[in-house]
């Protein structure tokens, strides 16, 4: 394989899904470093050779790079363990992946970035008007998680998946954001689960 060079900020949950399914795997990866508070993904160097997008994180597979944290995971992970064989299960795990890009990720992630990192008082005004919105959408997002995993150890199927990692970076810092995780029995034996597994790293490693 060639190098693989992950262009991240390791305070993201998009990045550490990366680092976690190469952890997981066992393959080597560098790791470099931009601040995005400090606008370092938004030079002309950067948006000229990594990403014309401005946005972290960003896979480099010798001289080609992959957008996109889901993206990056699957060219990872395709043809090993954390892809199911099972047709319908590679079906479910993409469902849970989709889904945790667009009714998950935007509503616990960022309340999770506003909060922890930029800080309430330095929000907008249209930030703050959106907070309420942005708390129910995560707690329902939580509730169906809770409820799926009720008897269940992952996901998809009886093993760990993709779909465990995408949706495990930002669940465990939830309460970063100011959710509560506590009531949630079944999403902290889920986590337990994969913190048990061969390989894993936390976030901050």
């Amino acid at each position: 394989m060639d190098q693989l060079i992950l262009h991240e900020d390791q305070r993201s949950g998009n990045c550490y899904k990366i680092v976690l399914t190469a952890a997981l795997l066992g393959l080597p990866l560098e790791r470099r470093q931009y601040d995005i508070l400090n606008g370092e993904t938004r030079t002309p160097a950067f948006l000229e050779r990594i990403n014309p997008n401005g946005k972290i994180p960003v896979l480099q597979v010798g001289d080609r790079f992959i957008p996109e944290s889901n993206a990056a995971c699957f060219y990872l992970a395709d043809g090993s363990r954390l892809v199911p064989e099972d047709r319908f299960d590679r079906a479910d795990m993409l469902h849970w992946m989709s889904w945790e890009q667009y009714s998950h990720e935007p509503n616990i992630a960022t309340l999770r970035f506003w909060i922890a990192y930029v800080g309430e008082d330095r929000l907008s005004e249209l930030q703050r008007m959106q907070i309420p919105a942005k708390r129910e959408a995560g707690e329902a997002a939580l509730v169906l998680m809770d409820c799926h995993l009720e008897g269940r150890r992952f996901f998809v199927g009886d093993r760990l998946s993709l779909a465990d990692i995408a949706l495990y970076a930002y669940t465990h810092a939830a309460e970063e954001g100011g959710f509560v995780l506590a009531d949630r029995p079944a999403i902290r034996s889920w986590m337990a689960h994969v913190e048990a597994e061969p390989g894993y790293v936390a976030m901050d490693a």
